[in-house]
Formats: structure tokens, C-alpha cells, sequence
């Protein structure tokens, strides 16, 4: 019942494993680590095995580490919604009521979502058995990393889904669990770069105390997760929990929303108790009040706490001791708003088309423009009233760091770029709930162009410079990075340090990447909101 006979495990793996996506993502993940392997593959035709060759060792550092982030990635995109999905299909209500125990619920739903996955890593084996006789590493190591990895997978596939028995939608489990992940994969690769000379240092901990740790947090979610399904909360029609917010409020551990008071009323007003006055925005009035918040508070306040907490030391070390790390500490502010400015946005639209009052709202005489703005600034203002948050420690800096009070225009072009990345967020979140059907393929797609404007560029430009530093597109593909805020941040000329002459600080540093960031984002939203008008008043045929 538990494994073998377990019919939530079966039906799962038959679903699963037969879309075609599986198999395009099969495809994709093969590809795509053979072509690192192969443009990174040494060019010398002779290599010395004797002792551990530079390439070689970098080779197989940059495979596993790749596979290692792109995993970590994509298990909470599987495991996530294991929990969340029964309750928006509205059949968790039927789950709980059929005679499979608890456990085996939990256990079929992790196997089922993490399968997937554990073929994706097993299917690169034969790429990095090629790299094997290069040299650098040992057998014995490899099957030591490829242990750490589907013990580390199996980890955050187990706090995801977790996080899926405590909320009621996939986009608010998704953010969370990235949220908590995000941190000990951040660890996870800082492990293995800073040991790369301890070879038999990092062997022992991966076969020793990894194992343990993971076992020890499995055990601990999956023992919760199967008594939350053993005594569920009060359900109502449909599988549908019964949210109160006000006892929400009074039984919240730790941070508390009052959403009458300031500043909880900037990203989360309380409830309209009078009529909408002449020209108000009704579709943004509802968004903000109402629609966002329908599902309680938790989601909320757990981001925020965990944002806070991982922030202090962040900004104390990149702010306040070593203003030079100050990129780095904007660098975490884009990140969090790349996980939690979409959640907002991406089921604007999407959440019409699956409560079926799409149709309605577009046969009223609410113009598509009104429509758009009123989703898109009540999605924007909750997401960057959020970020700012983790932005006001840079403004107190300016008045206690002395290095600061000569660079306020970085200061302030650090601003701008957290404030073009909310509009980014938001906007590419409300174009993919646009476009899809469905919540969840709409965040999943955000979050994707996300990557690939924020951070591919980054990694493209690393590995160009890394493996090819002499061949003439390296300096070609510099320009990609304007699309990315994170270089945008480390590009601008902040001379904090005091050892540092200005001729050394100018030659550095320029402002042109901020230029062509900010003009490449104007232009990008611009062309994003033109698409969705002219969707709504051609693909609906809606009058402006």
C-alpha cells in the first residue's frame, strides 16, 4: 500500500512520465549539458594525468555544478504542487476521504514528483563517465557527488512538498519553498568550490554528514505533512478551506499583519466597507483589497520573515562592513523580487479563465486598458512595497557609512534598478497570465523569461570568458548583458574603497551598462503592455 500498491503513486507516475513534456525535457536537459561538456572540453591534444589537470578538474566542477543549480531549481516546480494541485483540480477533499493512510498519500505524491527528476540525473551519468579519464577526479568521488545530488534533491522535493500541505495555491507554495531552498543550495555550491582542494574532506561529509542531515529533514517534514492530512483543517464545499482572517491574525506566529495600520496598508489594505467613489478603478480596487489576499496572510508573512532574516547578515557584511560588496546585496534584493514580484501578477488573468468569469469581465464596459492597469499596478504595488523593505537598509547606510556620501548617484542608479526590476517582474507576469490558461504554466513561464533575461546572460559571458577568452565574440557577447540587473548592479562605479586611485576606479567601472539596461527595459515593458492591449481588443475583439 505504501510502494508497490499505492494508487496515488501509480496513477501519478502514469500521468507524469507519458506527457510529452517529459520527454522534451529529457531532451532539453540532455542537450544542453552535452554542449557545456563539449565547448568545454580541453583543446590540448596531450593532457598530464599524474596529478589533478586545471581543465580538467574545471570541466567536471562546472557539470556537476550546473546540474547541481538546475536541479535545485526544478524540484520545487515538480513537488510544489503535488498538495496544492489536488486542492485547485478541487479533489483533495476526495483524497482525504479515501481509505489510503496519511503516509502513503505523502510518500506517493514525493516519489511520483521527484521520479521525473531522478531520471533527468541518472540519464547524464554517461556524460560524465566521458569526462572520467581526463583526470581531476576519481570514481569514487563522482558516485560521492552524484550521492550528495539526489540526497539534496530528494531534501528540497520533501520541503516543497511540505510547503504544498500549508497553502491552498501553487504559486504561494512555489515562492515559499524557492525561498527556503534558495539558501542551502546557495551553501551547497559554496561547499563545493571552497573544498575543491579537499577532496577527501568533501568525500567524507557527502557520504557521511549530508546523508544524515537530509535524512534528519526528511523525516521531520514528512512525519508533519502526514499528520496535517491526518487532522486537515476545516474544509468547506469542494475540498475548500475555511480561511478567517482575523483568527488567521490572532493565531500567527511571529510577524502580524494590521492592515489598518502603516505600513502593513501599503501592501496590504483591509477590506472596502463603502462604495467605490466616481472614477475609482473597480478591477484595481479588488485586486489589491480582495483578490490577493483571498487566501489568507501566511504566504505573506512568511515571505517576509524569511526575506528579513536572510537579509541581516547580508546587509551588515555588503553595507555596512565592506561597502565595496554592495552589488552583492542589491543582487539579493533583484533575486527576491524575481521570486515573489510575479506570484502577484502571473494569475491575474489566469485566475479569470479557471473561475470561467473571464467572459464577463470583458463584456463589461471596462475598457482593456483599465483592465490591464488596474491587475498590473495592484500586483506591482504589493511586490515592490516587498522589495522595498530590504531596499531601506541602503538608504540608512547612506547616513551612517561615510564611503557612501561621495557615490549617492550609485545609490541612486542601485534604486532605479531594483525599481525597473519590479516592472520587469511584474510585467512579464502579467503578459504570461495573459497568454496561458492556467496559474501555475503562467508563473512557471515567468519565472523561466526571468531566467533567461536576468541570468543566462551572466552565465553565457562566464563561460565565454572562461573557455574562450581570446575568441573575438567573447567581446560581442558582453552586450547581452544589458538585459541582466544583476550586471547592471556591479557595473556601476562605486568607489568605496579607499586604497583604490581614481584612474584604477574609472578604468573599471562605467555607466554604460546601466544606460542600456534601463533603455532596454523601458523598451521591453513598453512592447510588453502594446502586446497585451492589442490582444485583448483583437484576440477578444473588445472595443477600446
Amino acid at each position: 500500500m505504501y510502494l508497490f500498491e499505492n494508487p496515488v503513486l501509480q496513477r501519478e507516475l502514469l500521468v507524469n512520465l507519458r506527457m510529452p513534456r517529459a520527454f522534451v525535457l529529457l531532451l532539453l536537459y540532455q542537450a544542453l549539458l552535452a554542449m557545456v561538456v563539449l565547448l568545454a572540453w580541453p583543446q590540448d591534444t596531450r593532457l598530464d594525468v599524474s596529478e589533478k589537470p586545471q581543465d580538467a578538474t574545471q570541466l567536471v566542477d562546472l557539470f556537476f555544478l550546473g546540474q547541481y543549480i538546475l536541479a535545485s531549481m526544478m524540484a520545487p516546480s515538480f513537488a510544489a504542487g503535488a498538495l496544492t494541485g489536488e486542492k485547485e483540480r478541487k479533489t483533495y477533499e476526495m483524497l482525504l476521504a479515501s481509505p489510503l493512510r496519511p503516509a502513503a498519500i505523502v510518500l506517493g505524491k514525493l516519489i511520483a514528483s521527484l521520479t521525473h527528476l531522478a531520471v533527468l540525473v541518472f540519464a547524464s551519468l554517461p556524460i560524465v563517465m566521458i569526462c572520467l579519464p581526463l583526470g581531476g577526479y576519481s570514481f569514487y568521488e563522482v558516485l560521492a557527488a552524484y550521492l550528495a545530488l539526489i540526497i539534496s534533491v530528494g531534501t528540497f522535493g520533501m520541503i516543497s512538498l511540505a510547503c504544498s500541505s500549508y497553502f491552498k495555491r501553487t504559486a504561494a507554495s512555489l515562492v515559499v519553498s524557492y525561498l527556503l531552498i534558495l539558501p542551502l543550495a546557495i551553501i551547497g555550491v559554496l561547499f563545493w568550490s571552497w573544498t575543491g582542494a579537499e577532496g577527501s574532506f568533501r568525500l567524507m561529509i557527502s557520504i557521511t554528514a549530508l546523508p544524515a542531515a537530509g535524512l534528519a529533514i526528511c523525516l521531520v517534514l514528512f512525519s508533519n505533512t502526514a499528520a496535517r492530512l491526518l487532522h486537515p483543517p476545516d474544509v468547506g464545499s469542494e475540498g475548500q478551506e475555511v480561511v478567517d482572517l482575523e483568527q488567521e491574525s490572532q493565531e500567527a506566529v511571529g510577524l502580524i499583519i494590521q492592515r489598518d495600520q502603516f505600513p502593513d496598508k501599503l501592501f496590504a489594505p483591509g477590506k472596502r466597507e463603502t462604495l467605490l467613489q466616481d472614477g475609482v478603478n473597480p478591477v484595481y480596487d479588488k485586486e489589491i483589497r480582495s483578490e490577493i489576499f483571498s487566501q489568507g496572510t501566511l504566504m505573506l508573512r512568511l515571505v517576509i520573515q524569511v526575506s528579513m532574516l536572510l537579509a541581516i547578515p547580508l546587509m551588515a557584511a555588503c553595507l555596512y562592513i565592506w561597502p565595496t560588496y554592495a552589488p552583492w546585496y542589491i543582487g539579493y534584493v533583484v533575486l527576491f523580487n524575481m521570486l515573489v514580484g510575479p506570484v502577484f501578477s502571473a494569475g491575474s488573468v489566469t485566475s479569470e479563465r479557471e473561475r470561467e468569469t473571464l467572459d464577463l469581465l470583458l463584456t463589461t464596459t471596462i475598457t482593456p486598458w483599465t483592465i490591464l492597469w488596474g491587475k498590473l499596478v495592484a500586483g506591482l504595488r504589493v511586490s515592490s512595497v516587498l522589495t522595498m523593505f530590504l531596499l531601506w537598509p541602503l538608504a540608512l547606510a547612506c547616513l551612517m557609512v561615510s564611503a557612501y556620501w561621495s557615490n549617492l548617484a550609485a545609490v541612486a542608479a542601485y534604486i532605479g534598478i531594483v525599481l525597473l526590476t519590479c516592472l520587469t517582474t511584474a510585467m512579464l507576469a502579467l503578459f504570461c497570465s495573459v497568454l496561458f490558461q492556467k496559474s501555475s504554466i503562467s508563473l512557471m513561464s515567468t519565472y523561466f523569461l526571468i531566467l533567461v533575461l536576468f541570468y543566462v546572460p551572466l552565465a553565457v559571458n562566464y563561460f565565454s570568458e572562461t573557455y574562450f577568452p581570446d575568441h573575438a565574440i567573447t567581446k560581442q557577447l558582453e552586450h547581452c548583458r544589458m538585459s541582466s540587473p544583476i550586471a547592471a548592479a556591479f557595473s556601476i562605479p562605486l568607489n568605496a574603497d579607499v586604497t583604490q586611485t581614481t584612474e584604477e576606479f574609472q578604468e573599471e567601472k562605467t555607466w554604460w551598462l546601466f544606460a542600456a539596461f534601463s533603455g532596454f527595459t523601458l523598451i521591453l515593458n513598453s512592447c510588453l503592455l502594446a502586446t497585451m492591449i492589442w490582444m485583448f481588443n483583437t484576440r477578444w475583439r473588445i472595443a477600446a
